[in-house]
């Protein structure tokens, strides 16, 4: 009987999607109110789930329990670090593509969450993987002069990369670990909600971009991507194998620090 009460009361919800972006977005148009910031709640039966989400017309096919309910706060008062936290409690520790078995630490993302410039790079190195946090290495230490350079420090920005985990031996990540990983990004920026993305690389900006096109083709000008605009540069990593690039990538840089302050 305890099952068949159980089992009738989820009647009617709506599972929850691994698809982060698109779920948020489908609630939205059904008219969502609130969701809930109770830890125990995203945490029963021992999954992770996103923070549960309260449609605002719902007829209950069974008396209502008398259980204590945990607290609903309006959408409108979530910020967008409680976001953020709600989408890494939802990857917790990710085994959904092969990269997770050579990793050391899952690198999510760092900085600023009401920023309205956010980086993103291709995956994690090694020295992110050891600290677990995104563009601390030698391309990092680069990316963090570029970000001083433009007025900002790095806790005023945010930075993420396309995968979480580390590629074996820093090789590129393949299409189907872009795709596990991809919805997670998406939902960071739709957190987020920046005014510009600088894209670090080929790979940064043909997944933002839903393009094949070459990063030397789409650098130098802004694309439209929802409310956003993306600007494809080089990755760190190669100036520091073609140092004379950089011109262009500062050349980029300005054309960034112009539409923020429009």
């Amino acid at each position: 009987m305890a099952e068949a009460r159980s089992s009738a009361g989820r009647v009617g919800r709506v599972s929850l999607s691994r698809d982060l972006a698109q779920h948020l977005r489908y609630y939205q148009d059904l008219g969502v109110e609130g969701v809930s910031r109770d830890l125990q709640w995203r945490r029963r039966e021992g999954e992770r789930k996103l923070p549960r989400v309260e449609a605002s017309e719902t007829v209950p096919s069974t008396p209502p329990s008398t259980a204590p309910q945990p607290p609903v706060i309006p959408l409108t008062d979530v910020s967008a670090a409680d976001r953020l936290v709600a989408i890494r409690t939802e990857i917790g520790d990710c085994t959904r593509c092969k990269l997770h078995t050579g990793r050391t630490n899952l690198v999510f993302g760092v900085g600023n969450p009401e920023s309205d410039l956010m980086f993103v790079g291709e995956g994690p190195g090694a020295d992110e993987d050891e600290q677990g946090e995104p563009f601390v290495g030698r391309a990092g230490q680069l990316l963090t002069q570029i970000i001083k350079a433009m007025g900002f420090e790095r806790e005023d920005v945010y930075i993420a990369n396309v995968v979480k985990c580390r590629p074996p031996n820093n090789r590129n990540p393949e299409p189907d670990e872009i795709a596990q990983c991809s919805p997670f990004l998406h939902a960071q920026i739709a957190s987020i909600k920046p005014k510009v993305i600088v894209a670090l690389g080929k790979f940064a900006a043909q997944t933002l971009l839903g393009t094949e096109t070459p990063i030397s083709r789409l650098r130098g000008r802004f694309h439209e991507m929802g409310q956003t605009v993306v600007m494809p540069t080089f990755h760190p990593s190669y100036l520091l194998r073609t140092p004379a690039a950089k011109r262009e990538v500062w050349d980029d840089m300005k054309m960034v620090m112009q539409r923020l302050k429009e």
